[in-house]
């Protein structure tokens, strides 16, 4: 994020705060409850939102090498990354044109082909196919028409999209409608994969994301955690096209008040996060990304799995280091896993109950209201 930016979204900030205020909207927005708990709509979002669409399934940094690779399949697809020896990332379908079985797991560094452990039909980073595993029963077969399935792939500002299924070259900038001039400023591309860890639960992938979009719940759910260093209820919102970006200022964010504004560092006060429709949640917090890539499991509207990642700006140098960022990892694992989502999983067993047909957003939720509201234009669906 750019120092002019910066400096407004502080002066907007203190403005808040000034007038215990925070960013609203026109009116209040009403959630049906279906849209968490519908198998119908479920089908409909897995299949708009999480196959025809582009999506963050990575940073640059996780895969810096010739070789280096990982495997995904929590869209319900599974899919290759690799970065060829030119230094290009490629995206293929980790399928075999053989017989179907996936030709890599995990992810690794340095690789120069993979190999299906079927049959052993080999396949080079470029996604050729190199090599059938014998020399007989497959004379005349035109290799050239059996490499991997290529998709779509886009690398930029340190991220890394892919669309799930094949289909036509994307724009980054063009599906970010602007929050590009953030996310170009921060570097990403270069800071230091630390760890990712998955994280399951029993509740709707949107109910995962409300989560992180308001901050009026922090000084009752979060009191003796979050509460100590978050200004609550006091947010600065805006939005990009179907994304979005929302600001909680930390309370030594006041500290800038006596200091010239040539001197203001946001992004040391305040937990900056940017939401990438519809799924990716990037958690800017003092010194280091968190991101939080968020999936509906199948077809079933109440579970979720996420990747929760910790990039930092420089590896750790130490045994030291290393326990500090793993302290940081835990820490904040532990208030949104231990906190915040034992009361998601509530709220989902409650939609079953019949108790109410809407979840209710009061105007000083503007987040998540126009993250729904994306979520109903997207499905071509009705909002209230």
């Amino acid at each position: 994020m750019d120092h002019a930016t910066q400096i407004g979204l502080v002066r907007r900030i203190f403005g808040y705060l000034d007038q215990h205020e925070s960013a609203m909207n026109d009116r209040v927005y009403r959630q049906p409850v279906m849209a968490y708990a519908d198998p119908e709509h479920a089908l409909l979002e897995q299949q708009r939102l999480f196959r025809e669409r582009p999506l963050v399934l990575g940073l640059s940094c996780e895969i810096p090498g010739a070789g280096d690779f990982f495997t995904h399949a929590l869209t319900g697809v599974p899919i290759l990354v690799v970065r060829a020896a030119s230094g290009r990332l490629r995206a293929f379908l980790n399928v075999c044109r053989h017989r179907g079985a996936k030709v890599a797991s995990g992810s690794g560094c340095g690789r120069r082909s993979f190999a299906c452990p079927y049959h052993a039909w080999t396949y080079n980073c470029e996604g050729r196919l190199v090599g059938v595993g014998t020399r007989h029963g497959f004379e005349g077969l035109e290799r050239e028409s059996y490499g991997l399935t290529p998709l779509e792939l886009e690398e930029k500002h340190g991220l890394i999209w892919v669309r799930p299924t094949p289909g036509a070259p994307f724009d980054p900038d063009t599906l970010l409608y602007g929050m590009a001039r953030d996310l170009g400023a921060y570097g990403w591309a270069g800071y230091q994969h630390h760890e990712t860890r998955l994280v399951r639960r029993r509740m709707n992938w949107k109910l995962a994301v409300d989560t992180f979009l308001e901050s009026w719940h922090v000084p009752v759910l979060h009191r003796n955690t979050v509460a100590r260093v978050l200004h609550g209820g006091v947010g600065a919102f805006d939005e990009f096209g179907p994304n979005l970006r929302v600001i909680f200022p930390l309370r030594s964010i006041d500290e800038l008040r006596h200091r010239p504004e040539g001197e203001w560092n946001l992004v040391r006060h305040a937990l900056i996060l940017h939401v990438i429709f519809p799924n990716t949640v990037l958690v800017m917090a003092d010194d280091h990304l968190e991101t939080w890539r968020i999936f509906p499991v199948g077809e079933q509207p109440e579970e979720s799995v996420m990747q929760v990642s910790l990039y930092t700006p420089e590896p750790p140098t130490t045994a030291s280091e290393r326990a500090e960022w793993d302290r940081r990892l835990a820490l904040l694992l532990g208030t949104v896993d231990d906190e915040d989502f034992p009361v998601g999983e509530g709220i989902q067993r409650g939609f079953a109950s019949g108790a109410q047909a809407h979840v209710t957003f009061g105007r000083h939720e503007p987040a998540l209201t126009h993250f729904h509201r994306a979520i109903a234009h997207e499905l071509e669906l009705e909002t209230r």
